[in-house]
């Protein structure tokens, strides 16, 4: 039943919305003309009751009250946006007090379809692992400007330059989507570089990874043979007239210093052949030749969804002289490259190489990079200082050795398209602490344009697997939900006729259609190919919109109905998978032959996709739909329980599996939580899952009370552990649990594919995926997918002896919702608590029935605390003692 609102012309002078957004980034130009949701935060004595919108810009209107308490991706009014104008929206709400003002604006500003642009593509004439190709044209303002955007995609990787100066600081724009169907195309405000009179515009020209080599077999020109540019340059001038300069065989080509630039490889650079000036006004281009017209299918350029690559940090790396070489050391892993100011003589060779991690005798480890040289050249143009800094390529590593100049100064420039950091955690124990920041620092290198399994060796790819296990995490992390619609837009193009979904995306790998069903295979793999459901469920349940849900509701639906098609009346077929992918106890050359059977994984992975569509349709599809869905999880769980389930509750990922994805009986659960305590237990915390598993596990333990279990298991330091990677001076995520061993020698990365040198990464996000729980249990803070977005925030704090106090943060939607927790010295727990408006909190604190909760003083009566900040004391509350584990071994 609907709310009553207040009289239009009631007033509540205490209430405020306090900032309106869109599903895009703030600072992001030029969005899609339909689809535009709001979203706001607000601030009032009572609860919204509903709420009211008004534009202006390209269109001029007022919606009607609406009676809601919604404020999470609301589809906002008024119609597709013009292409290229502004359109303004406020919004004010109704408590029952009355209306607030209306807010400040919000002004979002429309792209302009590629298809309606003056300017055409023009095309790279240089092969492949060629140079880097220069463009420019000149032109004149006769007045000053008022408002300029630049826009531009690349069939490659280009770099805007305006009167001499890099016009977006943004890197290998556009990124890498499925170029085949989808070509993103940025804007900007370029207005501050302008000036009335000669001005100049130039293009850098990459092979990016539209036509570099990408992945281990060395194949290049994935999408085509040649690169291309289209720009466009609109300019509003004070004199109310308007300039439009775009890209044409009038402009003009040529070649500089970058005489090549491979994502894997890096840079060969020779300063001496750089045309000085070529990209400011009055530079004599006459001996260059004029551009050259590309034929291209502009239907599938259309505009991006979310920011690109940019710089999220700097920093002085510390280097040193040694006998034939300078050593740095940039302190921390990262996807990005070196600034180097270096001297030496004109026609000196500078060489620059990078690594990860360092040999037993301190020299850098680059076998693990495989066929990847991860390097960079330069020849010096003068005699005395340079600056060196890399375009086109990226590296990942912590460590480089320069050759052939003396370093006066190193800078470590890390990139990501993870930009904005949205929660904060620390606890009682440092390691946890440090643990937070290497998962957040994968991330950050992992999250280079699309969601990768690695920076540094020849792959890079967006594994799905990996994506799938740490969506949850990524997703607190960081506040990417519009790059995982971006990301997750390719997943749906990349899936074939039967709706199967391939292990990476873009997809770059081809199956053998001749191959034996147990070969290795990529298309449709469980666990891979379940990215297409779990994933937009992540993002749904971290961020509270349903906008996710709807625009992958159909890919979701072929997801499923490609797993239903090849199971027939049964369960799927026996088949290779990659399974619990890197299981320690895995051969270590074949990391899919995991403790738990892979056909087990395969059909639980196919019931909880089924049961997520059921719960999509419920929310955004159709009722019968969403019975069928559920009917069919139902099936595949019983025959999965059935035929495998009491054997595959023997091992860590089997038992996590079949209590978190409901696939075992109820009445079942807690027995087979119960077993997977006393595996633990013997174990003494180690960790014996892979990929798949590792996210479920704690949260299986912890479901149950078995919290001892669990903190022996998240706080062990031998390997295999999270904590033992930190022990060991990590300062990102590893691939494999036993990367490095106690004595410092490196894993060989031996593989049995045959197509590869080795498969050794210390810099993989997908063990990280236990943050997830950190943020619930040690933080004690979390969100649940009946209320997402934290409309309804879960406050379960689990002290353990050695943790006896932890905070956690999230920068939800609805504004900052924070738990700050402590034991005092009668163990009794203290929370200070921070609850946004629009949201609600429930405790969920482990305390025996004597205990007592009093919230703000006064006796709690177990429901919810609504919004303000709160101090919560708890008496009779458990503590999580791992050493008592050990005890009742003994």
């Amino acid at each position: 039943m609907s709310p009553t609102l207040p009289s239009i012309d009631a007033t509540d002078v205490g209430a405020r919305v306090l900032a309106v957004r869109t599903q895009y980034p703030a600072d992001l130009l030029g969005v899609p003309l339909d689809g535009l949701r709001l979203t706001w935060r607000a601030d009032a004595g009572s609860a919204q009751l509903g709420y009211q919108v008004r534009w202006s810009g390209d269109a001029d209107g007022i919606a009607e009250p609406v009676a809601s308490a919604d404020s999470i991706g609301v589809a906002a009014p008024g119609g597709a946006l013009t292409a290229g104008a502004e359109r303004r929206y406020s919004v004010r709400i109704a408590t029952e007090a009355g209306w607030s003002d209306w807010s400040d604006a919000l002004v979002v500003e429309a792209a302009v379809p590629a298809d309606s642009l003056v300017a055409r593509p023009i095309a790279g004439t240089a092969s492949v692992d060629g140079p880097v190709e220069l463009f420019r044209t000149g032109f004149t303002l006769p007045a000053a400007p008022v408002r300029a955007r630049l826009r531009a995609t690349f069939w490659g990787v280009g770099d805007l330059r305006i009167n001499g100066a890099r016009a977006v600081a943004e890197h290998l724009n556009p990124g890498w989507t499925s170029y085949q169907d989808r070509l993103v195309f940025g804007t900007w405000d370029v207005t501050d570089l302008l000036h009335e009179g000669e001005n100049a515009l130039g293009v850098l020209l990459g092979d990016g990874w539209y036509r570099t080599r990408l992945g281990w077999l060395d194949q290049a020109e994935h999408y085509g043979t040649q690169t291309a540019a289209l720009v466009q340059l609109d300019v509003d001038l004070a004199d109310g007239s308007s300039v439009v300069v775009g890209t044409s065989p009038d402009w003009k080509r040529s070649t500089g210093a970058i005489k090549s630039a491979s994502l894997y490889d890096g840079v060969e650079v020779d300063l001496r052949d750089e045309p000085a000036g070529w990209d400011v006004p009055g530079f004599d281009d006459a001996v260059w030749p004029p551009a050259v017209a590309a034929e291209r299918d502009l239907s599938a350029v259309e505009p991006r969804l979310a920011g690109g690559v940019v710089t999220v940090g700097e920093w002085g790396v510390r280097h040193e002289q040694r006998p034939d070489r300078v050593f740095l050391d940039a302190g921390q892993n990262i996807a990005g490259w070196l600034r180097l100011r270096v001297t030496g003589k004109a026609g000196d060779r500078v060489v620059v190489r990078h690594a990860e991690i360092l040999e037993p005798d301190g020299s850098i480890h680059t076998f693990a990079l495989r066929t990847a040289k991860a390097t960079d050249t330069y020849i010096l143009a003068v005699d005395g200082e340079s600056v060196l800094e890399p375009l086109f390529t990226f590296h990942g590593f912590q460590y480089a050795e320069v050759t052939g100049a003396d370093v006066l100064e190193a800078t470590a420039v890390a990139i990501s398209s993870a930009v904005r950091e949205r929660s904060s955690f620390a606890s009682a124990e440092p390691r946890l602490d440090r643990l937070h920041a290497n998962v957040a620092w994968s991330q950050l290198d992992n999250f280079v344009s699309l969601p990768t399994d690695c920076p540094q060796r020849d792959e890079r790819l967006g594994w799905t697997g990996d994506a799938q296990a740490f969506a949850p995490t990524a997703s607190t992390l960081f506040d990417v939900e519009a790059f995982w619609m971006s990301w997750l837009r390719d997943l749906e193009l990349e899936q074939d006729t039967d709706g199967s979904v391939p292990a990476v995306v873009p997809n770059i790998l081809v199956d053998d259609p001749d191959a034996d069903p147990d070969a290795w295979t990529t298309m449709g793999r469980a666990g891979w190919g379940d990215a297409a459901t779990f994933v937009p469920w992540a993002v749904y349940e971290s961020y509270g919109s349903d906008e996710v849900l709807v625009r992958q509701l159909d890919s979701m639906r072929r997801w499923v109905r490609s797993l239903e098609a090849r199971a027939g009346d049964d369960l799927l077929p026996s088949a290779f998978q990659f399974g619990d992918w890197l299981d320690p106890d895995a051969p270590g050359d074949k990391p899919w032959e995991a403790k738990v059977s892979r056909d087990f994984m395969a059909n639980a992975f196919f019931a909880h996709s089924a049961r997520l569509l059921g719960r999509a349709e419920e929310l955004v599809g159709d009722p019968d739909r969403a019975a069928h869905a559920h009917a069919l999880a139902d099936r595949i769980r019983d025959l999965t329980w059935a035929r495998y389930g009491e054997a595959a509750v023997e091992t860590q990922t089997g038992a996590a599996v079949a209590i978190v994805f409901a696939l075992a009986p109820e009445a079942e659960h807690e027995r087979i939580a119960a077993g997977l305590a006393r595996n633990v237990a013997v174990e003494r915390g180690r960790i014996a899952t892979g990929f798949l598993g590792t996210p479920l596990v704690l949260p299986a333990l912890a479901r149950f009370g078995h919290l001892d279990e669990a903190y022996l298991m998240l706080l062990r330091s031998e390997a295999p552990s999270w904590l033992y990677q930190v022990e060991m001076g990590a300062t990102t995520v590893w691939e494999r649990w036993d990367a490095l061993a106690p004595d410092g020698s490196i894993h060989t990365g031996e593989m049995a594919t045959g197509d590869s040198s080795g498969m050794l990464s210390f810099n993989h996000y997908a063990y990280g995926a236990v943050i997830d729980w950190v943020y619930r249990h040690v933080g004690g803070l979390g969100t649940t997918p009946d209320a997402p977005g934290y409309r309804r925030m879960i406050v379960a704090p689990r002290p353990a002896t050695s943790v006896r106090w932890g905070r956690a943060s999230v920068d939800t939607r609805l504004g900052t919702a924070s738990v700050d927790w402590r034991l005092d010295a009668d163990d009794a727990l203290e929370i200070d608590l921070v609850v946004p408006f629009g949201s609600e909190a429930v405790l969920d604190l482990a305390r025996s029935e004597d205990g007592v909760v009093e919230v703000d003083g006064a006796l709690h009566d177990g429901g919810p605390i609504g919004p303000g900040t709160h101090t919560v004391r708890a008496t009779g509350i458990r503590i999580a003692d791992p050493l008592a584990v050990a005890a009742r071994l003994a």
